[in-house]
């Protein structure tokens, strides 16, 4: 079958080697993605059909069998009731349907080793189709980042000065770092250690209230002469 034969000759394709070779790997691979797909729904149409087929056969050789032995049956009858030319007549109708039954047999057997084939071909295609796909996404995902790192660099190119590229991106990285890593400190501090004081809080906390009393004494120190004045 045709069919068969381009479904072969995408199996046997070094879909990898096709795509790496290719002047424009993106649309390569997708153009197999499409053809693979095309490909799998006639062979499913063609299995369908193979499959009806066989069961129509089935059916075929069944009735044939069948009607063997009901003329056989008659024959036996006529042989019974002494009629020799119709139990002649039986027997060879009977011969007629054993030989279409034989026709049938070999058809439902031809048909059903080519039913097995296109099964066969729609499941390794099925299979082949799905490492396609899995390479084209790989692929494109691998352009897309390409081209993302390509504009990157362009744009910190563009920011640089005097001829140089700072690395703009780098320090962007680095100063999130630094900030994450700040974040994780204080956040473990505040877990580990925001049930007691340390000893460095506790004397900065001594010292203000020192502080606080020696402002307030001050204050009471001059309250005298303050009213003395508006007096």
């Amino acid at each position: 079958m045709a069919l068969l034969e381009r479904v072969g000759t995408l199996l046997r394709a070094n879909v990898n080697d096709l795509i790496e070779k290719a002047e424009d790997p993106e649309t390569l691979a997708k153009q197999l993605v499409l053809d693979m797909e095309n490909q799998l729904l006639q062979l499913k149409t063609q299995v369908a059909i193979a499959i009806a087929d066989k069961h129509l056969l089935q059916k075929k050789q069944q009735e044939h069998t069948e009607a063997v032995a009901e003329w056989r049956r008659k024959a036996e009858l006529a042989v019974e009731k002494g009629k020799d030319d119709l139990a002649r007549a039986a027997l060879d109708r009977s011969l007629s349907h054993e030989r279409l039954a034989a026709g049938f047999a070999q058809q439902l057997e031809d048909q059903t080793a080519e039913a097995e084939t296109l099964r066969a071909a729609l499941s390794r295609l099925q299979q082949k189709l799905a490492e396609t796909r899995t390479s084209t996404e790989l692929l494109i995902a691998e352009r897309r980042r390409v081209k993302m790192v390509s504009r990157a660099n362009a744009a910190a190119g563009a920011m640089g000065v005097g001829g140089e590229r700072p690395d703009v991106l780098g320090r962007l990285q680095s100063s999130i770092a630094e900030d994450e890593a700040a974040n994780v400190a204080a956040r473990s501090m505040m877990q580990g250690e925001g049930m007691r004081e340390s000893l460095e809080d506790r004397f900065n906390a001594m010292e203000r209230g020192d502080r606080v009393e020696r402002m307030l004494e001050e204050m009471k120190g001059r309250q005298p002469r303050l009213e003395r004045s508006h007096a």
